[in-house]
């Protein structure tokens, strides 16, 4: 039983036209796919639901490709599809990355602690005072 006709039709990877754009569609595609994997990894790592921040860069990454696609192709469905997707995923990444910036960490055992936390989760030592705010864009 010979299945190369499956994937190789007319003389065609898999019976597709093949392109650079083509090429980047599927990889934004794919690269948006793997997202799913990303997610249900980490929530059956940590046993609840998690959203981990490779997530969000997965999603920003392959709208973006998928949308550069879909420009080339001038399908108005297609486009409008991804050409808003990326604010909500670079909101998220904003707040994850300004979270992490406003971490203290516990003199006594390194344990990373909320910005309005007084004392460590871990080790109950009483944290330094608040960080400073530094005026930044992020």
């Amino acid at each position: 039983m010979d299945l190369s006709h499956l994937i190789w039709h007319d003389g065609k990877f898999l019976g597709i036209e093949w392109s650079l754009w083509k090429v980047v569609g599927w990889l934004g595609n794919f690269i948006f796919f793997t997202r799913f994997f990303v997610q249900w990894y980490a929530t059956e790592k940590k046993r609840q639901v998690v959203i981990p921040v490779s997530f969000w860069w997965l999603s920003l990454t392959g709208s973006l490709l998928i949308l550069a696609y879909a420009l080339t192709r001038h399908d108005s469905v297609f486009i409008f599809s991804y050409l808003f997707t990326w604010i909500p995923y670079i909101r998220n990444l904003i707040i994850h990355y300004r979270h992490v910036r406003d971490l203290r960490t516990c003199s006594g055992c390194g344990t990373k602690s909320l910005a309005s936390a007084n004392f460590c989760s871990n080790c109950g030592t009483r944290l330094n005072s608040a960080p400073v705010k530094v005026a930044s864009n992020v």
